[in-house]
């Protein structure tokens, strides 16, 4: 068979995308300059934009494209190479180059798309874009600046914009939602309209745990959460004070090598414990990780990892010495008001050699929260990275109503710590008294996949 034969029959086995999908993850009809799919997890946002992207490029419509993702890596495994990506959803007999090296995919007709990152918004000053992808907005770092540059280079043609994300409630959002009618269609999707296609391990594990929270709205029907009237936390607060990394400062591991290791004064582990024997039925354990720097006269606090569970004793015990551990934690703070002296023995009999700290809550959940609420407000806290849960209890909790968070807790626990406690030693100073062993055991520790940002 000649390849034009292979070609051809190729193109008559194609099944058009219009006759696959649902009819929300169709473009809208209209004038519109944005299309923002707002969706929950696992909806088929991210096919329906590869998708339409792929329609318009055959159609000859688009020939300069801006592929954008929440990182390098993320454009390049999800809206390149993933099972729902470009390269996935093209037919075979127009299916794009794709040149890594180079970031860019060229497609048979000569269109081409660049591949661009949000932690480098720079690189979208002076390219020049007749469409453009950006998949979940809502999780970029550096959004307001990465997306300003790139409406500045949308300006080829009739130039348009598909956004693929889960709603969070920062600016950007908030504005297509506002413009939604006008020139932004807003387009909602929920996650239990793509079952059928989604493996049965995620229905279990993902929509089980949202299903019937208020988070669950924002993550599986992809509902844009704002602030709770009372509440002592805000999301707009939340990224005002957000960083990407706490302060950082250059270290040496056991073989030479310079390294960036975060320059905190004190670590401590926050820990509000469930004394349930089986973590069927059990409450939450709340387990949170903060640091504080060494500014004065007023440190400033980060929150650098939520690692609470729900489990047994024994179980959670092993977390909390996991990211002590990890950490390089100076002291685990612990509520005792359930369970009493079971939290410090079930702690000890993991780690006999923990530094341990009980504390007895004798004022109210409001009267402990309310100062490290302010603290936020005087933007001496800052989240590094997204805590989806832990912000959700913090911008959902009201003094007095509903049950109590036991990550709010934790944190609560943790902050307070640092703040009245002097630090002593920083973290450089530490790494120098330590053995070769101990360095080395640190520095793997930091490159294993428990992170700095969760």
């Amino acid at each position: 068979m000649s390849e034009l034969a292979r070609t051809l029959a190729e193109a008559l086995r194609h099944c058009p995308w219009a006759e696959l999908a649902r009819p929300a993850q169709l473009p809208p009809s209209g004038g519109w300059r944005i299309w923002a799919l707002i969706a929950g997890r696992g909806s088929g946002k991210t096919r329906a934009a590869s998708e339409h992207l792929t329609s318009e490029i055959m159609a000859g419509r688009a020939r300069h494209v801006a592929v954008v993702g929440r990182t390098a890596a993320d454009t390049r495994d999800v809206m390149v190479e993933g099972p729902s990506g470009l390269l996935a959803v093209a037919p075979a007999f127009f299916r794009p180059t794709y040149e890594p090296s180079k970031r860019r995919l060229s497609w048979p007709n000569g269109a081409v798309a660049t591949t661009f990152s949000a932690d480098e918004p720079d690189l979208l000053r002076g390219p020049q874009h007749d469409l453009a992808w950006c998949d979940e907005l809502a999780a970029w770092e550096r959004a307001q600046e990465t997306w300003n540059n790139l409406m500045l280079g949308l300006r080829l043609g009739a130039a348009r914009c598909i956004v693929s994300t889960t709603p969070r409630p920062i600016p950007l959002i908030r504005d297509l939602f506002a413009r939604d009618g006008r020139d932004v269609a807003v387009t909602k999707m929920a996650t239990h309209e793509n079952l059928p296609n989604l493996a049965a391990g995620f229905a279990q594990d993902i929509v089980s745990r949202y299903a019937g929270t208020h988070l669950g709205r924002q993550e599986l029907f992809g509902e844009l959460l704002l602030d709770t009237p009372g509440a002592l936390w805000s999301r707009d607060l939340l990224e005002k004070t957000r960083v990407a990394s706490p302060p950082m400062v250059t270290g040496t591991r056991t073989d030479g090598q310079q390294v960036q290791i975060p320059d905190l004064v004190r670590v401590v582990v926050g820990v509000d414990p469930s004394v349930a024997a089986t973590a069927e039925g059990a409450a939450e354990c709340g387990i949170v990780v903060c640091g504080i720097d060494r500014q004065r006269p007023l440190p400033h606090a980060y929150v650098l990892q939520d690692a609470s569970v729900r489990a047994s004793p024994d179980t959670w015990a092993r977390r909390v010495v996991s990211v002590y551990r990890v950490h390089l934690a100076d002291r685990v703070v612990a509520e005792t008001n359930q369970g009493g002296v079971l939290v410090a023995n079930v702690l000890r009999t993991v780690d006999p050699s923990l530094s341990l700290t009980t504390v007895h809550a004798a004022r109210s959940k409001q009267a402990r929260a309310e100062p490290v609420a302010a603290l936020y407000e005087q933007g001496r806290v800052h989240h590094v990275g997204l805590h989806a849960e832990l912000e959700e209890q913090l911008c959902g909790w009201v003094p007095g109503e509903g049950e109590s968070p036991d990550r709010l807790d934790a944190l609560v626990w943790a902050v307070t710590n640092l703040i009245v406690t002097p630090g002593s030693v920083s973290l450089k100073d530490k790494l120098a008294s330590m053995t070769d062993f101990e360095r080395a055991r640190y520095f793997a520790a930091q490159s294993a996949a428990l992170t700095w940002k969760t």
